[in-house]
């Protein structure tokens, strides 16, 4: 009897050590700082996941690009040795044609018609379609629309862009947009671009109003052009080999807690853009209007040279007749 009392104390000991471990602390990656509305976005989403798992699971942000790059932390979280990851949907184009889509240039016709898209089933297929490469697609962030800065002289149509520096995104489908601009396209890190900046290795760069204002590019950069070339979204992601460890029930509480946290970000997104849009201009920054349609005319070929599958365009069609 004393035997199989011992056995039975051994099994529940063990299985209160399991459930320790099973317990997890799960690590994300972000270039952004930590009062950034996708750093927050995703600590609202761990407490949600806290509460709905009674404190066992939580999510841990490494803010301000302390992991890395977003090429880096990609490639880490695919193979499982980061968790999740915030990154911006360009870094994905080559790795998952359907990112691609949404990366376009004038692709969305307003801040409302993007959020619409991306919060119904063709978003979802997007996400969807990150899982064959290793991924786990949970949520779209926004990341506003993006215009040019400069350093020398301002951008105010296609001609004066023709020939300038200018910092992009490791992306393909970023050179392109830019050299149908008539642009020099120069691929680069996040972190590298304000020295570029300073130092002329780049004519300028092109980003939202808060990445310009955090990253403090407008102190070296103080023409923003209103090109709003692109709304190219942000991408929440995890390691399916991490989500492969987690239980059917953990995988919904994952999901809803990252589809929760969208509404949350998007006000945090809202009231930031608007504060640094006037902090930039406070600082000396110069915002100036752009005659648009000269950029929207020349995009046909980077859209011919990137929508080349029939589930690519049919992907297009789709937004663009989404009303």
């Amino acid at each position: 009897m004393k035997q199989i009392w011992q056995r039975a104390a051994v099994g529940l000991l063990a299985a209160a050590v399991a459930s320790t471990v099973a317990a997890k602390e799960f690590r994300n990656s972000d270039v952004h700082p930590a009062d950034y509305p996708t750093v927050m976005a995703v600590n609202y989403m761990s407490d949600i996941i806290s509460k709905k798992t009674n404190g066992k699971h939580t999510i841990k942000t490494f803010f301000g690009g302390t992991l890395g790059s977003e090429k880096d932390t990609i490639e880490q979280t695919k193979l499982g040795g980061l968790d999740l990851v915030r990154i911006n949907v360009a870094p994905m184009n080559n790795i998952v044609a359907e990112t691609m889509v949404p990366t376009m240039p004038f692709l969305f016709r307003s801040k409302e018609h993007m959020r619409k898209v991306l919060d119904g089933p063709i978003g979802d297929e997007i996400l969807k379609a990150a899982e064959a490469q290793g991924f786990i697609g949970l949520a779209f962030y926004d990341s506003g629309a993006r215009s040019l800065y400069t350093v020398k002289k301002p951008v105010k149509s296609l001609a004066d862009a023709k020939g300038m520096k200018i910092r992009v995104q490791q992306s393909d489908l970023w050179v392109a947009l830019l050299q149908a601009m008539g642009a020099n396209a120069t691929p680069m890190p996040y972190g590298e671009v304000y020295t570029a900046l300073k130092v002329g290795t780049v004519d300028g760069a092109e980003n939202n109003f808060p990445s310009y204002d955090t990253s403090r590019h407008f102190e070296v950069a103080k023409y923003y052009a209103m090109t709003e070339h692109s709304m190219a979204p942000e991408m929440l992601l995890m390691s399916k080999k991490v989500w492969d460890t987690l239980t059917p029930d953990e995988q919904k509480i994952f999901r809803e807690a990252a589809k929760e946290s969208v509404p949350y970000m998007r006000k945090l997104w809202d009231e930031k853009e608007a504060k640094s849009k006037a902090a930039v201009i406070a600082g000396g920054a110069q915002v100036v209007e752009v005659d648009k349609k000269s950029f929207q005319d020349v995009m046909g070929p980077v859209y011919d040279k990137f929508i080349t599958t029939p589930k690519l365009k049919d992907l297009v069609k789709r937004i663009q007749d989404t009303k």
